[in-house]
């Protein structure tokens, strides 16, 4: 063998000896490190910690409570629309949302803070037919096809919601599929003279909407829509031909309810 092919070859046997010694370490360190995990290897898994005390501006805060009082002011309310304001004050029937009461005897409407604090109260235009439930389909039906004694405000307990009409004007949506709604006073038809019926002392003529609730403009923007644009609320429709517990079966009578005590608590129907 010469010389320079005998020293390839040596050359050869040391990288294969050097390779086996590597491969033989490497398999020595995998066993170790497989052991270092088998008897510390819970110091190496992640665990959950408790959570770092939160501040107070990211903690849901919860609402505070209402003190519920019904509360009148000044203003001398009929027997009926005290019993039912007592009655959804007492009972938090409203939950936490504002509600208005509308008189339908005497074209009235009152607006209460979600405690029973009478907001404001002014007359307004009712449905032309005297009557507590709407003809079936009416929401559906354009306004020329409505017939005269079709033209009711339903009675009855609402959950209101804000919105706009066609036209895109802003209401509160007493009865959405009924089309029944409070809304700003339009006075698009000099004939109906709706302004001039609103300024009168009797309520004889309020009686000229095809259903739904006239509010005076000022009224509506200062009070209504602050207090029912919001938000979901509550419309109580009185009825003028059925007795009022038809409609309120737990309105009690007046001399229970003289004015419902304070109350804290935000439980009631939404």
């Amino acid at each position: 063998m010469r010389f320079g092919a005998r020293a390839e070859v040596e050359a050869a046997a040391r990288r294969r000896d050097i390779l086996a010694g590597l491969c033989q370490g490497g398999l020595i360190a995998a066993l170790a490190l497989a052991m270092m995990f088998l008897v510390f290897g819970d110091r190496f898994k992640p665990r959950r910690t408790a959570p770092e005390n939160l501040s107070h501006a990211t903690r849901p805060v919860p609402p505070p409570a209402i003190e519920r009082r019904l509360d009148f002011g000044d203003v001398r309310a009929p027997n009926d629309v005290s019993r039912v304001a007592a009655w959804a004050v007492r009972e938090a029937d409203n939950g936490s949302a504002p509600f208005a009461i509308v008189d339908k005897r005497r074209a009235q409407v009152y607006v209460f803070s979600p405690g029973g604090r009478l907001l404001g109260t002014s007359p307004v235009l009712l449905g032309y037919a005297a009557g507590d439930l709407s003809v079936a389909g009416i929401g559906q039906k354009a306004i020329e096809d409505i017939k005269p004694q079709e033209r009711t405000t339903p009675a009855g307990r609402f959950v209101s919601e804000p919105g706009r009409n066609s036209l895109g004007h802003e209401v509160v949506w007493v009865d959405y599929g009924a089309a029944v709604s409070m809304h700003r006073v339009r006075a698009t038809n000099p004939k109906e003279r709706r302004l001039e019926r609103l300024a009168t002392k009797t309520a004889a003529d309020n009686r000229i909407s095809w259903g739904c609730i006239n509010v005076p403009v000022d009224f509506f923007d200062r009070t209504v829509w602050p207090q029912l644009g919001r938000a979901r609320a509550i419309v109580y429709v009185l009825p003028e031909r059925s007795p009022l517990t038809a409609f309120f079966p737990a309105a009690a009578a007046p001399q229970l309810l003289a004015q419902a005590g304070p109350r804290r608590g935000n439980s009631g129907k939404p």
